[in-house]
């Protein structure tokens, strides 16, 4: 089983809009700092967003504003609401959880590209 599995990346003209999600399994999820990071060819994976258990949330000043992380405990499931999108937010996304038990860990997602056009 893949413990994070995305969806929703794609084609997108500047200004646009769209919804990634992020499914994630219970276990995983309930204890986790749910992420969205991104990466462009070359470059380092940035942060663009985290969740926390309890709903706290921070994100990387280039977003703040356009983008609105939240999860769903019900569903076990994360999401990251793009909106105004700017050619610069082009690059492959990826999911993430990060949780300790005894020793921190990292999970992560297979990616989905988001590609905005101008």
């Amino acid at each position: 089983q893949v413990p994070l599995v995305e969806s929703g990346g794609g084609l997108v003209q500047s200004g646009g809009s769209l919804r990634l999600s992020c499914a994630a399994s219970e276990t995983i999820f309930r204890v986790s700092i749910m992420g969205w990071y991104r990466q462009v060819p070359g470059e380092q994976r940035e942060l663009v967003a985290t969740i926390a258990p309890g709903d706290n949330t921070n994100y990387a000043e280039s977003v703040k504003g356009r983008f609105t992380i939240a999860r769903d405990n019900a569903k076990n499931t994360v999401s990251l609401q793009m909106n105004s999108l700017k050619p610069e937010d082009t690059a492959v996304y990826y999911c993430n959880a990060n949780f300790t038990i005894i020793v921190p860990f990292d999970v992560w997602g297979q990616g989905t590209q988001v590609t905005v056009s101008s």
